[in-house]
């Protein structure tokens, strides 16, 4: 999941007008997005890095809740500034179900380092 967070931090870094054209039709509009769209691209090429080289079971896990927490609150963020209902549903779809398959990751993360018993409290 890592991989795929540094994955978007790129596009959201070279194509901000992603996030606009995504949450409006409005062009005027769509040029607001940019900014926003660079920011999440800066922060999850960190947090994507920690995930996929920390070194230890500590960093990874604090990156992947970092993560579930920012797919959270950028849906629900998101999700007030859309222009209708179904772009909504979207927003949500989308933020909250990479939520979900990160903490599905993080869950089946801890199962292997308890096996290996290497997990940390």
């Amino acid at each position: 999941m890592s991989a795929s967070t540094l994955t978007y931090a790129g596009y959201a870094l070279s194509t901000p007008r992603h996030l606009g054209e995504f949450m409006t039709a409005a062009e005027p509009q769509q040029a607001e997005y940019d900014l926003l769209a660079q920011t999440y691209g800066a922060r999850d090429l960190a947090v994507g890095t920690l995930g996929l080289l920390g070194r230890s079971e500590r960093t990874v896990t604090a990156a992947m809740l970092a993560r579930i927490a920012f797919d959270v609150s950028d849906g629900l963020l998101l999700a007030s500034r859309a222009d209708d209902d179904e772009t909504k549903a979207k927003v949500i779809g989308i933020t909250w179900g990479y939520a979900a398959l990160n903490t599905l990751a993080l869950l089946a993360d801890r199962r292997r380092a308890k096996k290996r018993g290497t997990l940390s409290r």
